[in-house]
């Protein structure tokens, strides 16, 4: 197993920052990005960021994180948490740990978003906590 550490971005999150700050905040992507990248230095990790709005690339990059023995996954798949079966199984189907994550806390929000097909596959989930949920899943992921 290596240190490197995926975190996938699902549909919209290349808008953070602009998109209902009063849900997810003021932080960019690339903020976010950057305080990942700091403290996975000090971790001894390495993150590899990427996002996309097409449902096959993120299921595409769960194949390669296993294929480069990632020692995690950190996932927001944003739209597709509530929608995707391709998505659950291929967390399924990787042996590779995915800790999924969301900004907001899907629970408080609208009745569609209390259903996660991500999270029947995950191995654990943090929401609520907005950009600093991603850096409780990095805590998390450095201890695998």
């Amino acid at each position: 197993m290596t240190g490197l550490i995926y975190v996938l971005n699902g549909p919209n999150l290349n808008l953070l920052g602009t998109r209902e700050p009063e849900i997810y905040g003021h932080d960019t992507l690339d903020d976010i990005a950057g305080r990942l990248e700091d403290r996975a230095r000090e971790l001894g990790l390495e993150i590899d960021m990427r996002q996309s709005n097409h449902e096959g690339h993120l299921v595409d990059w769960l194949h390669e994180a296993q294929a480069r023995d990632a020692r995690a996954v950190i996932l927001n798949a944003a739209a597709f948490t509530h929608t995707s079966v391709a998505l659950l199984d291929a967390i399924k189907a990787v042996r590779t740990p995915v800790i999924e994550v969301h900004l907001s806390n899907p629970h408080t929000r609208e009745e569609f978003r209390h259903v996660s097909f991500v999270g029947r596959a995950a191995k654990g989930t943090i929401a609520g906590f907005g950009a600093t949920s991603y850096m409780l899943a990095l805590e998390a992921a450095a201890r695998f």
